[in-house]
């Protein structure tokens, strides 16, 4: 990003959004009436100014804002669901453009200026779905390393939307897209997991755990397994919805993608919490038996060599190591 904000030609643009600041304090000097509020059409040129200044390059800016464009334009209703894609098809393709742009951190940037993320967000309960899941992709590519972009989301009210796509949407290419959103705004974000735990989201992530697609299944996994190492407080509401025999019923399915994190999960859940760990010895669960199966199962497997590792360390936990209780008891 090129610098030098002052100490140049005056009439040179400004390149960076320390020389816009610049040259706005020197156009404006001491004022002594209060100001009138900034008009939209203000709004929206400044929030293009700033987007320039800070930017990658002219052209990708320039191709955020024509996307954006498409995207305010008139977007057929719920006829369209039944006529098929074709009404769509420019909305649907400015969607995947941006989510490719907003990959970028400089592009996001520049997308939340132009006010991208409140045009988005107003896609999520659209009556087509391939609209509401490139919605949902486009959030999650634009705040998933931009703390400003998650705060302003949050702001604006995606959880509560996101939430709903992913609880209810009966759509399979929704969810998915959708929980991808979810974890971008929650995951080392306090505003976000706070959000999420007063909107019931450990319930809903614990209804994708169900879902009959092996790969939102995964993912779902995946995020309960990194918030449980993130945020140990979890463990106390997660046991109280019955996560632990959830979880382990979900490893005597067909093996796939989920087991992993799955097995990870509950290892989270045992560490330090004597009350997991006496949930895992309940005989009707047959946890030992199942965990010194897959142990088996995955053994000389290179490509397991992760998901074996939490086998062996959830049966250290819960069934090589005597808990405090049973200590005492002897």
């Amino acid at each position: 990003m090129a610098g030098g904000g002052g100490g140049g030609d005056p009439r040179e643009p400004p390149r960076n959004l320390q020389g816009l600041l610049e040259m706005a304090v020197a156009a404006t000097g001491p004022q002594t009436e209060p100001r009138e509020p900034m008009g939209e059409e203000r709004q929206r040129w400044l929030r293009a100014a700033v987007a320039e200044a800070l930017g990658g390059t002219g052209q990708e800016v320039e191709e955020l804002r024509r996307c954006l464009e498409v995207l305010a334009r008139p977007c057929p209703g719920e006829e369209a669901a039944e006529r098929g894609p074709g009404e769509t098809a420019s909305h649907e393709r400015a969607l995947e453009v941006l989510a490719e742009l907003c990959e970028s951190l400089d592009n996001a940037t520049d997308f939340c200026a132009l006010g991208g993320l409140e045009v988005v967000l107003g896609l999520l309960g659209h009556p087509w779905a391939p609209l509401r899941a490139g919605a949902a992709r486009v959030v999650g590519a634009c705040a998933q390393n931009l703390p400003g972009a998650q705060g302003r989301a949050l702001a604006l009210g995606a959880l509560p939307a996101l939430l709903e796509c992913l609880r209810g949407d009966p759509d399979p290419r929704v969810p998915p897209r959708a929980l991808f959103a979810v974890s971008c705004l929650v995951r080392a974000q306090a505003e976000g997991l706070a959000q999420f735990e007063s909107l019931g989201g450990l319930e809903v992530l614990g209804g994708a755990l169900q879902s009959p697609q092996a790969p939102l299944r995964a993912r779902a996994a995946f995020l309960l397994h990194s918030l449980l190492r993130e945020h140990p407080h979890l463990k106390e509401p997660l046991c109280r919805l019955g996560m632990v025999p959830q979880l382990v019923a979900l490893l005597r399915t067909e093996h796939d993608g989920a087991h992993e994190h799955i097995l990870g999960a509950l290892c989270s859940l045992a560490s330090d919490f004597p009350r997991v760990i006496h949930e895992c010895r309940v005989p009707d669960l047959r946890l030992e038996e199942l965990l010194r199966e897959r142990r088996c199962l995955l053994q000389g497997r290179e490509e397991f060599q992760e998901e074996l590792e939490f086998c062996e360390r959830l049966l250290h936990l819960c069934f090589e190591t005597p808990t405090e209780e049973s200590t005492m008891d002897r």
